[in-house]
Order: structure tokens, then sequence, then C-alpha cells
């Protein structure tokens, strides 16, 4: 399996997996322009190289394109029934995803698809309905969790069989206890439907984190209340105080908001 990602933050949320010969899209809120371009840098196109879009939730920074895909590349996208219906009424989308193009998950049931084992779970957010998705193949085990509002028992357990793990780290409190937003989306983003800090992704990390984690992606960092600097030197030392070295233990990243990461190799 291989793994990058297109872009993690509030301007954007793109993840790529590719596994014998079928890649799939795990959210695609940045532009369609932004994509295509993206993709042409790694060798591949849209038209050609993606099969499917798996979306996590409804809000703008996670379906921006996916009207696009599926009407203008004939690719279908794959949510909750409840995803969809938000989806439908979000006025972010110029195109909306026609009936023939969308394509329904379950949480806790298991789609195969291509070479994937695909399995959406319950995340806690302020959105319509919202999921993690499990991805599974070439005896690997990769995990998205974001938009986190507080951690559940379901993310803990998904947290401790992960072999490789995209986590939300959104915010520093302090930078957001601090900062311009109005005191409403203080409190919204602080709830317990809205994102996780970056002490509270740490905390999960070091708490349930077992040997077979081999790396760990920060992911969704806030442009105002969050730093790339200070979300990984908080995790480390969160880590560290229960005894787990990153870079030893398993390996630790931030993920860039606007550019793409490397292209991973997941063995």
């Amino acid at each position: 399996m291989k793994f990058i990602s297109l872009g993690s933050g509030s301007s954007g949320n793109c993840y790529l997996l590719q596994s014998g010969g079928t890649s799939i899209l795990l959210d695609a809120g940045i532009s369609t322009r932004t994509l295509k371009k993206h993709l042409k840098d790694l060798g591949m196109s849209l038209e050609d190289d993606v099969s499917a879009v798996f979306v996590t939730h409804d809000h703008a920074d996670h379906i921006k394109a996916v009207g696009n895909i599926a009407c203008e590349c004939g690719k279908t996208i794959y949510a909750t029934r409840l995803v969809h219906e938000g989806i439908a009424c979000n006025r972010c989308l110029k195109i909306d995803v026609p009936n023939n193009r969308m394509a329904f998950v379950e949480k806790g049931v298991t789609l195969e698809y291509g070479n994937f084992r695909i399995t959406p779970f319950d995340v806690p957010h302020d959105s319509r309905d919202c999921v993690g998705y499990v991805v599974e193949a070439d005896g690997v085990r990769f995990c998205l969790i974001t938009d986190i509002g507080h951690v559940t028992e379901t993310i803990q357990e998904q947290v401790g069989l992960a072999n490789y793990l995209v986590l939300e780290a959104n915010h520093d409190v302090n930078m957001l206890l601090m900062g311009k937003y109005s005191a409403f989306l203080k409190e919204r983003i602080s709830s317990d439907k809205g994102h996780l800090s970056n002490e509270q992704a740490a905390r999960l990390l070091a708490e349930y984190a077992t040997p077979q984690l081999r790396h760990v992606w920060l992911c969704h960092l806030s442009e105002e209340n969050n730093h790339p600097v200070l979300a990984r030197k908080t995790a480390e030392a969160v880590l560290r105080q229960h005894g787990i070295i990153p870079g030893v233990d398993f390996e630790l990243d931030v993920l860039k908001r606007k550019s793409p990461s490397e292209f991973y190799t997941l063995s």
C-alpha cells in the first residue's frame, strides 16, 4: 500500500491510498484544479487513475471537489446516507453529486473495494454524520481519524489496532483561547463535537498505541490556532512522559496544510 496527503487542514483535506492498481481518495476537500495538478505531478490523473472517493463527513473542507469528481470524471462517491444528505445540502458544492454516483457505507460494515477492505467507524463531530476509515491491504492496517470532538472507546480501539495512523491534532489550547476567534467559535472547536487538541491527540497515542504502530501523521492543523513545530513538540513531550520515543517506537510526522507530503510505502 502507498499513501500520500494532498492537503490537510481547514483549507482542504484529501488523502490518497494506492494498492494493487486501485487508487482511492479519502475526502476531496481541495479544489479540483489543485487536485489534478498534484496528481499530474505524481504522474497520475484524476480521470484515469483514481477509482472512487470515500468521504468522512459533509463539511466543505472535506467535500469541495466531490461534485466535479462525480460528474466530470464519473467517479463514485462513498459516504454514509446521512453524510450524503449533508453533501446535498452544502452550498459549497457548485455541482451536486448525481444519484447514480452515490454509494453508501455503513459504520462497522466492511466493504471490499479493489485490493482494499474498507471499514468506516463512528467519530463524534458537529456535522450531520462523521466517520473515520480503516483501510486494509497488503497485510497492513491504515487508519484515518480526523475531526474528533472527543475520544471514544471505538477510537481508542482503532488506534490500538493501527499499523499506520493519520490523526487529528487541530489546535493548541492556549493559542485557541488567546486567539481572535469569537467566543462561539472557540467553544465549538473545544466542545465534545469539535476538534482534538495537540495534547489530546498525544495522550490518545500515549495511552493506546501498541508496538504494531509504525507511523503516525498528525493532520488537520489549524492555521490560526496551531503550528507544525508546536504540534510535534507537544506530541513528543507527552509521548516521552509515557516512555515512548518518536523515531524509535514509531515514526511521527506532521502533514502540510496546502502541499503534498512525500509518497509513503506502507509495509
